[in-house]
């Protein structure tokens, strides 16, 4: 294979950043020129692995908009999330458009970044779509997991019918008075329904997640393969600190605790961690970037870390409870624990419903999330051998999976 140029765009917190930098790093190891265009939050992340950096964005923006009270919320969540997309489809379409006017490349871009669609459509670049989650992918032959549960027993019209009326009410809204206005600038026709049929490239989409856990459906884009979870979690430029290795060989197995990476509201949830870990005698380790989200004064069974590698950290855990971010429950399922999931917003719901299916985990809605709720969730999961027995099949799975090979071997035949 002769050597090609690619430009990943990841766009989100590390959970959507991090499967693409270890995507980046095959490529670069298969003998490929990569560049990362992120975030200046991720500039560090993007260098140490000698990566190609490229701005979208200063890490301060990325603070201001992750801090948003309504990011996390079921309902508005959403509007949040396509706000910031807005903001950056100009900037993100120079920044990618006078790297193309130097050098031609693949572009490989989340589609949450519409000018990499809007770039194709101008300039003939070569687009690779990504998707982390399966909910992105619309079917009707598969009730998803939304903010709003839709009932098991729903139809497919029924089905249909809701995507329609999201995109008609608020997702078009949100979005296509800007884009359609800067595609008239550039000479381009006017879009609509922009996540149903506009987003995805139509010469390449990959699904970084196994069939196992969300299988393909017949109404799935035609253009889309699966991978595999990707599983990068730093731990190729980074180890467990000698505070944390100290804790983790002075005791038994700890629970892990983490909303994600980029919650800044986490206090009550970790307030609950530390009360369910009381109740059980069990110990804690509490993972948040943000030392704001921790209790003080906390007691010697509990340690706060802001951040460890979850492949070297996970397997020396006894469960692992968060928020049901993709990347997150990825890495739950190949350290083969069980999962407890307080899912918010976004693609939550649907990797928790998915999680539940397979019988490797459970979840809490927020307003349930108590330090006696998540004590009894704890012991249940922790003595049900169906359970434990469940997550050790799902660990083989994904470690005779080869994801990275798959996702390489997809983005260099395209």
């Amino acid at each position: 294979m002769s050597q090609r140029s690619f430009v990943f765009v990841p766009m989100g917190s590390h959970g959507d950043v991090h499967p693409v930098v270890g995507l980046a790093v095959a490529m670069k190891a298969r003998g490929h020129k990569v560049a990362v265009c992120t975030n200046g939050y991720f500039r560090s992340l993007i260098e140490k692995n000698q990566l190609d950096y490229i701005e979208l964005g200063t890490a301060q923006e990325y603070l201001d908009s992750t801090s948003h009270p309504d990011l996390w919320d079921a309902r508005k969540g959403a509007t949040v999330v396509i706000a910031a997309m807005m903001k950056m489809l100009r900037p993100a379409y120079e920044v990618l458009l006078q790297r193309w006017q130097t050098e031609k490349f693949t572009l490989v871009a989340s589609p949450l970044c519409l000018s990499a669609r809007v770039l194709q459509e101008t300039h003939g670049v070569q687009l690779i779509s990504t998707h982390l989650q399966p909910l992105v992918f619309r079917t009707v032959h598969e009730v998803p997991g939304l903010p709003m549960p839709i009932p098991a027993w729903a139809p497919g019209w029924c089905i249909r019918l809701i995507y329609w009326l999201a995109d008609k009410f608020l997702i078009d809204p949100l979005i296509c008075p800007q884009l359609n206005a800067f595609r008239q600038e550039l000479g381009l026709s006017p879009v609509k329904r922009v996540m149903q049929s506009w987003w995805n490239s139509p010469q390449r989409i990959i699904g970084l997640w196994p069939g196992w856990f969300a299988s393909p459906r017949p109404d799935w884009p035609p253009q889309a393969k699966l991978a595999g979870f990707p599983l990068y979690d730093e731990s190729n430029i980074g180890t467990l600190s000698p505070e944390l290795e100290a804790f983790l060989a002075a005791g038994s197995a700890p629970i892990a605790f983490t909303p994600g990476s980029a919650m800044q509201q986490g206090r009550e949830f970790f307030e609950a961690a530390i009360g369910a870990c009381g109740k059980l005698q069990r110990r804690a380790l509490l993972l948040s970037r943000f030392p704001g989200n921790i209790p003080p004064n906390l007691p010697s069974t509990v340690l706060h870390v802001p951040f460890a590698p979850f492949g070297q950290l996970l397997p020396r855990c006894a469960a692992l409870v968060h928020h049901g971010g993709i990347g997150t429950m990825a890495q739950g399922f190949a350290a083969g624990i069980p999962q407890l999931v307080m899912p918010m917003a976004h693609d939550q719901p649907d990797n928790l419903l998915r999680l539940q299916r397979l019988g490797a985990g459970d979840g809490l809605e927020p307003e349930k999330f108590t330090a006696e709720a998540v004590a009894a969730k704890m012991e249940f999961l922790l003595s049900n051998d169906t359970v434990l027995h469940r997550c050790r099949e799902l660990q083989q799975l994904i470690k005779i999976a080869q994801p990275l090979t798959t996702a390489c071997e997809l983005l260099e035949a395209n």
